[in-house]
């Protein structure tokens, strides 16, 4: 059975950093995307970034992170990291990792990130 256990999520003060980890256990092969997703209350998930792998490694960000958050991954530890910089109170949110693959995707339980103003 796939698990993505998520880490590194807490609480920030406006303007500050955190760094979210996220590493798959279980038979997975042959993942091709890894990311994060969030959702606010009241509101839905949303991507926030993803890294997608074909032989060349493509990132894609939401508009509302572009210049501040860093997708990255280590394929060799099925590890993908969300680095987040210049913290806003409207990032406030759980944070959810995403695999997929071939066979499936998955998502992690999901870390709170609250950023205080």
């Amino acid at each position: 059975q796939v698990q993505l256990a998520e880490s590194g999520g807490g609480l920030v003060q406006a303007g500050g950093s955190l760094r979210l980890s996220c590493a798959a256990s279980g038979s997975i092969f042959g993942i091709n995307t890894m990311g994060w997703y969030r959702q606010a209350p009241g509101k839905q998930r949303e991507l926030v970034a993803t890294s997608t792998s074909h032989g060349v490694t493509n990132t894609n960000y939401a508009d509302s992170v572009k210049g501040r958050f860093t997708i990255s991954r280590d394929n060799t530890k099925r590890t993908v990291y969300l680095q987040m910089n210049s913290l806003k109170p409207e990032d406030t949110a759980v944070y959810y990792c995403y695999f997929r693959s071939a066979y499936g995707q998955y998502w992690g339980q999901g870390t709170q990130v609250t950023v205080s103003s």
